[in-house]
């Protein structure tokens, strides 16, 4: 099968529902292009900043595009075939997840930049509120512990006396001392453009070119970060609990601005090796109803691919981070719709590297080594790049993507929390951001190497549950306007009904499983998650029934 004449058609649906189905949504809200958005009205220079749209951009995908759109795509190949995953890639994202991100989005501007919690409160009141405060804080935890347990793993990949090479090479330490070096220049740049305030083209003239030269020297360094997973657990918490304190401008900003390159770069390397490398599918179509692990297609596919195509992280970060920094109201457009196109995108490129790997018999494989060797192969075969270098480029992306979510769940955490308790000072603060680390740390230090598997799907399930239940409060705010709400509940229900479906087949282990085991304490969660969606759908369907009322649509409401 042709994998050119495949991904043009991905690529042709993306982008006529960029350019058609995004302005549609767009025109509901009339977006206002006056500089009156929150982050001028509340400017502190901390967390509500006015950004340029270009910069914002490069940031808020940086934040939402991490192993997701990576891991889940290439997981549901190997057990479904490369043609549902890009079907519900394809669809999915037009249709659910990039309406989810740009909805969720203008609500917040609208909101003052608060939380889609906040949202709910104000449409649906205080106790759904809290409800979808504890929902939302359980799987950022889930969150945090997939993408630790991945990037932890990408670290320490082995070993090894690589053919012609004249020094030693390890895989993993070359990803993280390039990782390391990468968040320490991201810091660098943000305090030279606070101190001196350099035209954004000059950063970008010296800090890109040297987050890719660290690529390079990462692979001449590959033995001076060699630690074990655990240590390296410990490691990423404890910068997921300095980073999630730090201001703004001088971490999250300009590691945002930097890694958004390295993600664009990877796609330009995807794009480039879909369709100029000569690469053929090698693997089914499609694999059957059911995976070789007893997985039904439905409703497992949707969930297992999660934010390659839906994300209610997304939502919190929009909500939580992006929304206070939006400049002008028509922003929301590319930003919130287009980012997750361009994830989608990023899904369809991760689709590409297992699918284009001589056909195991579904036996899996793991994700982040296939991602990371299918960059290296399309870098090698179009430029001829030594495929070790190659392949450190591939595992950097997947780790930077990665970092870039993980503290900004870690301070998403924070501000869930600090809005339950309703306290900002600076001891809540870190109370707060150390039970959201402390609760992963514990869960992961419990497991072992390699057991994000175990929790994928609940992962994958919360994250796409969150995604209905925000589209759900987005729903009864809108139609309490007096706005067209089909837009956000027909998706809604689509994606509530695999959600459930998926939560209550994951209930089992509940009496088969030992206690206090990994799937036991997975389908514990699911029943307490389960609980909370239908607190949140019952409040919902009652603040449904209450007379639409007219209000403000554009500024706060």
């Amino acid at each position: 099968m042709s994998l050119p004449v495949i991904a043009a058609v991905v690529v042709a649906v993306l982008v006529l529902g960029y350019r058609f189905y995004g302005r549609l949504i767009a025109r509901q809200f009339a977006l206002s292009d006056a500089p009156d958005t929150p982050a001028h009205r509340h400017g502190d220079g901390i967390d509500f900043v006015p950004t340029n749209p270009f910069y914002l951009f490069g940031q808020h995908f940086s934040a939402i595009a991490a192993a997701g759109p990576i891991v889940g795509p290439i997981l549901a190949t190997q057990q479904f075939g490369w043609g549902p995953a890009l079907l519900w890639i394809a669809i999915g994202v037009v249709f659910i997840g990039a309406v989810h991100d740009f909805t969720t989005l203008v609500a917040s501007v609208r909101h003052e930049g608060k939380s889609i919690a906040e949202v709910v409160k104000h449409s649906l009141g205080r106790r759904a509120w809290i409800a979808i405060l504890i929902f939302i804080w359980l799987a950022l935890v889930y969150v945090i512990v997939a993408f630790v347990d991945i990037t932890a793993g990408t670290f320490v990949t082995g070993d090894s006396d690589a053919a012609g090479l004249t020094f030693r090479f390890n895989q993993g330490g070359a990803v993280a001392i390039a990782g390391v070096m990468y968040l320490g220049l991201a810091l660098v740049m943000g305090v030279v453009q606070r101190l001196w305030k350099p035209p954004l083209w000059l950063l970008s003239v010296i800090f890109v070119p040297a987050t890719f030269a660290l690529v390079w020297l990462g692979t001449k360094l590959s033995t001076v970060l060699v630690l074990d997973w655990s240590t390296w657990v410990i490691i990423i918490m404890a910068y997921c609990f300095v980073a999630s304190l730090t201001p703004m401008w001088l971490l999250l900003q300009p590691r945002g601005y930097l890694g958004g390159f390295v993600l664009y770069a990877a796609l330009a390397v995807g794009t480039l090796g879909i369709f100029f490398g000569g690469f053929e599918m090698q693997q089914p179509a499609f694999r059957g109803f059911t995976s070789a692990n007893g997985a039904s297609l439905f409703p497992f596919l949707f969930v297992t691919i999660a934010c390659g195509a839906c994300s209610g992280f997304h939502g919190l970060v929009c909500s939580g981070t992006t929304s206070k920094q939006i400049d002008r109201e028509k922003h929301c457009h590319p930003i919130g719709f287009g980012a997750m196109l361009l994830e989608g995108f990023v899904a369809v490129i991760a689709v590409a590297t297992v699918a284009i790997v001589a056909d195991t018999g579904g036996k899996p494989g793991a994700p982040n080594a296939i991602y990371a060797q299918g960059v290296g192969a399309f870098l090698n075969k179009l430029f001829g790049i030594d495929p070790y270098i190659a392949t450190t480029f591939g595992a950097m992306a997947l780790s930077t993507f990665i970092f870039d979510t993980l503290d900004s769940a870690t301070r998403l955490g924070r501000y869930i929390l600090q809005e339950l308790w309703g306290r900002t000072d600076r001891l809540t603060a870190l109370v707060t951001t150390s039970v959201t680390v402390l609760v992963p740390l514990a869960f992961l230090l419990g497991a072992k190497k390699g057991s994000f598997s175990a929790f994928w799907q609940l992962f994958g399930t919360s994250n796409q549950l969150l995604a209905a239940l925000s589209l759900l409060a987005v729903s009864v705010w809108l139609r309490r306007m007096r706005k067209p709400v089909w837009f956000t509940l027909v998706p809604m229900i689509f994606v509530m009904a695999v959600t459930v479906t998926s939560l209550v087949m994951q209930l089992r282990p509940l009496v088969v499983a030992a206690v206090g085991s990994a799937s036991w304490i997975n389908a514990l969660v699911s029943l307490v998650l389960l609980g909370l969606a239908v607190t949140l759908v019952a409040y919902a369907v009652r603040a449904w029934r209450e007379p639409a009322h007219m209000g403000p649509t554009s500024g706060p409401t």
